[in-house]
């Protein structure tokens, strides 16, 4: 029985017993027992009216009432199955990060007003990990808890972000995650600048052919000469073209074959996203045509690419670039990718770029995967300039002083003389600060030093403001998701 089939009566009743707030839609029998989260002034917990043996807990009356533990979510995993991540495949997606563990509640409310859109409710990177003090364990878990609480049964995925190593997929692989997005970055080689065409070439021969499976002969043989129709264009490579990139791509593409290889070995539960979106310069369409052929070629099997786009997608802000320049570039990424897969374009650091959402919609024809992250985290924040304007105020002004080395690994342009002094707005005025570029670019990319100063009030502070939280949260997915319906 789900929980919208359980009588309201019957959860009244379990109210009145355990003196406990329940979250209606969380309320579920399965196998004979019932199911359901719980609030009480001490936090959140798991009851159980039945048979609770494997779990962590304490009986009061007949319910057994289960602290939000790491094997209580594995158990409760195991007896509801909706509750473990599997691959989406080609269905257009969005990935809901959530740095903070709190955030998943209000992504499965605003998921659900949006049919045709596959969730990643668990998304995460080894660097937010390791700003957050987090692990992909605990990640996965949160979004377990969120997604219990909100009955959600419909499918939904879990996004290993950016791995580099693997270690690190090891880790995820343990985690239960199913949605693995490997990042070559630091092998692309961003000093490729106007390479002579002459071959032989120091780099062009330095490339390691063998790990490639490859010859440089036999690749100039694929490509050279050759035309190639893509849909409504055609490419063709000179050799300064296949030099450049060759030489740009090919330790990044050989680094992924390394990295699939080694996550089909742990689990046949997965599917795999390439990104190059954190590198120097843009991914020509020549240079996209390339890496997919090469992946394809060496037996890749991915479910989604992401290349470095035209102009800019800095944290937090829309798009800065020309839309048509943009569009034009993103038709031919897209047709690329339904020619040679199909497998859908993802947009990273996808969030608020509301300009930009149509053009992307209307050239994917929905193979796209929307990635997002900090947005969350930001409107949380919004949160606390509203009910906490004095937090809010210690946080922006740490914040300030954290961005010029906070921003080293993030794209971003923001002017900390565009930003207000803590003292210079009025309470009722601190939450438009998430509304203005610097300001919010500011706050988006010293999340890391504000949890180690600030984590445990803004926790707090959202826990006692969760249903504030959610429909902010609401509000603020549907403007990304709508553009994304088909």
């Amino acid at each position: 029985m789900t929980n919208d089939q359980y009588p309201i009566s019957n959860i009244q009743k379990l109210e009145q017993l355990t003196g406990l707030r329940i979250y209606l839609k969380s309320v579920v029998e399965a196998d004979g027992s019932t199911y359901f989260l719980a609030r009480s002034d001490e936090g959140k917990c798991l009851g159980i009216m039945g048979h609770a043996a494997d779990f962590e807990g304490a009986r009061r009356g007949n319910v057994t009432l289960c602290p939000l533990t790491a094997v209580n979510a594995a158990v409760l995993r195991d007896k509801l199955p909706w509750l473990r991540p599997r691959p989406l495949g080609l269905q257009t997606s969005s990935g809901c990060g959530d740095r903070l563990g709190l955030a998943t509640p209000g992504h499965v409310r605003a998921v659900r007003q949006f049919s045709g859109i596959a969730p990643i409710f668990a998304q995460q990177s080894m660097r937010e990990n390791a700003r957050t003090g987090r692990t992909p364990q605990q990640v996965m878990d949160d979004a377990l808890w969120g997604i219990f609480q909100e009955g959600w049964r419909q499918p939904w995925g879990a996004d290993a972000d950016h791995l580099k190593t693997a270690e690190d997929v090891d880790l995820c692989v343990a985690a239960g995650y199913t949605f693995f997005t490997i990042d070559p970055g630091d092998h692309v080689d961003n000093t490729i600048r106007n390479l002579k065409s002459q071959i032989p070439n120091p780099k062009f021969i330095a490339l390691p052919w063998a790990e490639l499976e490859d010859t440089p002969d036999d690749l100039r043989r694929r490509y050279l000469g050759r035309r190639f129709e893509v849909e409504t264009f055609t490419l063709e490579f000179d050799e300064t073209g296949l030099l450049q990139a060759a030489c740009k791509y090919s330790r990044a593409i050989a680094h992924t074959v390394r990295m699939y290889r080694h996550l089909a070995a742990q689990t046949g539960n997965f599917e795999l996203e390439m990104s190059v979106d954190e590198t120097e310069t843009p991914t020509s369409i020549e240079e996209h045509f390339f890496i997919a052929s090469e992946l394809k070629r060496l037996g890749v099997q991915w479910v989604s690419l992401a290349p470095r786009y035209v102009g800019r997608f800095e944290k937090g802000v829309d798009y800065i670039g020309d839309l048509k320049v943009f569009e034009a570039e993103i038709a031919k990424h897209a047709a690329i990718a339904r020619v040679l897969g199909p497998y859908k374009l993802s947009i990273h650091s996808g969030s608020d770029k509301f300009s930009i959402y149509s053009i992307i919609a209307r050239q994917t024809r929905g193979l796209v995967h929307l990635k997002t992250a900090g947005t969350s985290y930001l409107e949380a924040l919004r949160v606390v300039a509203q009910v906490e304007p004095v937090l809010f105020r210690g946080i922006l002004a740490y914040a300030i002083e954290r961005y010029p080395e906070d921003r080293a690994t993030y794209h971003v342009s923001a002017d900390l003389t565009q930003v207000p002094a803590p003292d210079a707005l009025a309470d009722p005025d601190l939450s438009a600060l998430l509304d203005q570029f610097d300001a919010r670019q500011v706050l988006h990319v010293t999340f890391g030093s504000m949890l180690d100063r600030f984590g445990d009030q803004l926790l707090t502070a959202l826990r006692d403001h969760e249903e504030v939280y959610y429909t902010m949260l609401v509000s603020h997915f549907q403007r990304h998701l709508s553009p994304f319906v088909r």
